[in-house]
């Protein structure tokens, strides 16, 4: 019962078994920690993302990539920040909330956390 997505191994015991962690898995872990930052409005997605949403499926990897090499996470995140918020502030807490929130609950090492800001929110304020 193989499917395409990518796992990684996090530790083996010969004894019991094998831990293995899917992409999917890092990418929800690392959008729900960036939303948890104050300024962050939502995750931005690509359109596929988008459509998804509005279908009514609720995507929590939404403008989340994930490439993990030799145990270590790269994660690029696209946001949408809240009007009034400093940029570099936010995106600052977003990148230390998400690299241990990773490294936390996955014993995965994060090599970096790239922000991308697609957009401000301007609608409440």
């Amino acid at each position: 019962m193989e499917d395409n997505k990518l796992r990684y191994s996090t530790s083996e015991n010969i004894n019991i078994g094998t831990v293995q962690i899917a992409d999917d898995v890092v990418a929800i872990i690392a959008g729900l920690a960036a939303t948890e930052v104050e300024g962050v409005k939502a995750m931005a997605g690509n359109i596929t993302n988008e459509l998804v949403a509005k279908l009514g499926m609720k995507n929590l990897s939404k403008g989340v990539e994930v490439e993990v090499a030799d145990n270590k996470v790269e994660v690029s995140l696209s946001l949408i920040l809240s009007y009034g918020y400093k940029i570099p502030d936010v995106s600052s807490k977003v990148q230390d909330k998400v690299k241990t929130a990773i490294e936390n609950m996955t014993g995965l090492n994060v090599a970096a956390v790239n922000v991308r800001i697609a957009n401000v929110d301007i609608e409440n304020n």
